[in-house]
């Protein structure tokens, strides 16, 4: 008991101290969670558009496997990953095993279901006449489907930052294909793993403490931000 008090004490004095090492990691953490949900949203964001908004057969197969992919385990698709970066494997010739770019396209692949489910709901739930309207006057299908999307900005901004929150607490896809090599591909998950079985619970402790803060600090920016929206919506309707 002594020792963890201890170590809770030393993980704050780590914190407010500005440790170069502990802070790298963050940074690292942060970077390479947001490129990934970046490149997933380069990818997704059409193909939720036109899973919600074409129809062709075979679309509900289709959206329920991206739903089933929601749930797969990090370590599984860690492994598939690793299988395929490793040197036997298919993509081994581009050499991305162990190395960032290999966490940042590992995690982008594991959130890609997330931001496309979410964003398929908020598509479907915005009312068909915008889509009609937007055509009506003169808009191409891109055209007529970025006005779909603007009305349904809110649940992409949701997908994407669920997605984040996917992304920077994962721990198999980052270990597997990064290797948790240290100041290169180590992360705060991946950190958190290592310091622990090290018995440095002061980093690893100031470590969770960080992760946790990360996570409700982006929590409580998506309710300030709906907040603001409908003080705005309502300052800019009609009296």
């Amino acid at each position: 008991m002594v020792d963890i008090l201890g170590g809770i004490v030393q993980a704050f004095q780590l914190i407010f101290a500005g440790d170069v090492t502990l802070y790298g990691i963050v940074c690292r953490t942060l970077l390479f969670s947001g490129v990934a949900v970046l490149l997933a949203a380069l990818w997704g964001t059409p193909i939720a558009m036109v899973l919600a908004l074409k129809h062709f057969r075979g679309k509900a197969i289709v959206k329920t496997f991206f739903n089933s992919l929601i749930g797969i385990p990090t370590v599984v698709l860690g492994l598939i990953l690793y299988l395929v970066f490793s040197k036997s494997g298919p993509l081994g010739f581009l050499g991305l095993l162990y190395t960032p770019a290999a966490i940042i396209l590992g995690e982008a692949i594991l959130v890609t279901p997330i931001l496309i489910s979410i964003t398929i709901t908020a598509i479907e739930a915005v009312d068909p006449e915008v889509l009609l309207l937007a055509k009506t006057l003169g808009a191409s299908d891109s055209q007529a489907s970025m006005a779909v999307l603007k009305e349904a900005l809110n649940g992409f901004l949701l997908g994407n930052i669920a997605s984040f929150n996917r992304a920077i607490a994962e721990l198999g896809v980052a270990l597997l294909v990064g290797g948790n090599i240290v100041g290169l591909t180590d992360v705060l998950t991946t950190a958190i793993s290592r310091y622990t079985q090290r018995g440095e619970l002061d980093f690893a402790i100031a470590l969770g403490i960080l992760l946790l803060v990360i996570v409700f600090a982006i929590n409580l920016l998506i309710i300030a931000a709906r907040k603001v929206k409908i003080i705005f919506e309502l300052w800019r309707s009609p009296q």
